[in-house]
């Protein structure tokens, strides 16, 4: 019996604690150990960020028509990065902003690549957080992209009727979606309009000639978007010229004289003789397109061979400036001096003597305006540039929009 009581006062100990008070008694308190395990307050947890990418992670054969796009949920996006590895193993970075907690990429995306996304941001109690995903594109053949060509080129100073003109290496089908990416800005501000002379070639010009001294930014933001029939532009293409001043020819082939007018003013009359009958020249608003030194003319180039009754021997010219696709110049014609200012007598071109063909040579630039008048016969859009012979409403219905 003495040993259970025994027993029974070290089990009524073992939970408590005896200390001794003033007056010798003993008094137990709780130890921590046997502390009830529950509370009256839970303690909050804090959800974990979940990251919305367009591509999601691992996503392959995207297409390159994509924009990416990054946000989170349950916190706040503070900085995306996105690079890819191009097929010569360079890390090449991709372009975005940050705005109202959404990452947008600048451009649509380059075929059989892959792309790595890295995003940083806080979650609801502050703390940081990161993330890294990968996606792959679509194989494209070349076959299946569009190459573009934006001419004038960079830097280049032209005429006040020089249009803008990209050119595309394979048809555009969906012509309206590739206007849409393709955007002209200028200082000071002019209107202007697309017309699309063919599935190949667009041109944009405003609705009447530059203003000398304006500045030009051309965009064609094509790559990655689609063309139809299954392709897509190849490249963006940018341009950045500035229009000289202002030189206009106003050729008169009833009085077989041209007229030379810069800034405004008439600074030169030239005798020239153009087109004989049955090859006149054509009437209408010319543009240079291009210039040329020491280069040999041949009937061959405008369909007449040898035994044809207009056929002539290959000709040396000196200085000569192209107007048309279908072979008219301003060009020097020292053989037929004897008939400028008094007949027509070339095969279509309009010619000048050496002295004034070097005048001409070394005061116009491209996109500078021939103005011809005194033929029947017509200018035709796609000869050339042959833009400002349409009125400005029909020249706005060629817009694909």
């Amino acid at each position: 019996m003495a040993a259970g009581l025994a027993i029974l006062a070290m089990v009524g100990l073992s939970g408590c604690n005896a200390t001794a008070n003033a007056g010798g008694k003993a008094t137990a308190t709780r130890s921590a150990a046997a502390a009830p395990a529950t509370s009256s307050t839970p303690t909050p947890t804090t959800p974990a960020v979940s990251w919305v990418t367009d591509p999601k992670d691992e996503s392959t054969a995207v297409p390159v028509s994509t924009r990416v796009t990054a946000k989170t949920e349950h916190g706040d996006l503070t900085s995306v990065s996105m690079t890819y590895k191009s097929k010569k193993g360079n890390v090449v970075p991709a372009e975005g902003w940050l705005e109202s907690g959404v990452w947008t990429a600048k451009d649509l995306l380059e075929p059989g690549v892959t792309y790595t996304l890295k995003m940083n941001a806080t979650d609801e109690a502050g703390d940081k957080t990161t993330r890294e995903q990968t996606f792959t594109t679509q194989d494209l053949t070349l076959d299946d992209q569009i190459a573009v060509t934006v001419t004038p080129g960079d830097g280049q100073v032209v005429g006040i009727g020089m249009p803008v003109i990209v050119t595309f290496d394979l048809p555009v089908k969906d012509r309206a979606t590739f206007e849409k990416h393709m955007k002209v800005t200028s200082s000071p501000a002019q209107a202007g309009s697309w017309y699309w002379l063919s599935d190949r070639e667009v041109h944009w010009r405003p609705k009447s000639y530059w203003q000398p001294g304006t500045k030009v930014h051309v965009e064609a933001n094509l790559n990655g978007v689609p063309a139809g029939n299954g392709r897509y532009g190849q490249w963006t293409r940018t341009s950045d010229f500035t229009v000289g001043r202002s030189v206009i020819a106003k050729v008169n082939l009833k009085t077989d004289m041209m007229d030379v007018y810069i800034s405004g003013k008439k600074v030169r009359t030239i005798p020239v003789t153009g087109g004989r009958p049955g090859l006149e020249t054509r009437s209408g608003v010319k543009v240079i397109m291009a210039k040329v030194t020491n280069i040999v003319m041949k009937a061959e180039t405008i369909g007449f061979r040898k035994g044809d009754k207009n056929w002539y021997e290959d000709t040396p010219v000196k200085y000569a400036l192209q107007l048309t696709h279908s072979g008219e110049f301003l060009h020097t014609a020292p053989w037929s001096v004897a008939s400028q200012g008094r007949a027509n007598v070339s095969h279509g071109c309009t010619g000048m003597s050496d002295a004034n063909g070097a005048w001409v040579y070394q005061n116009f630039k491209i996109g500078d305006v021939v103005e011809t008048t005194g033929t029947k016969k017509p200018m035709t859009m796609g000869n050339g540039y042959a833009d400002w012979n349409l009125g400005w409403a029909s020249y706005q219905k060629g817009s694909a929009l």
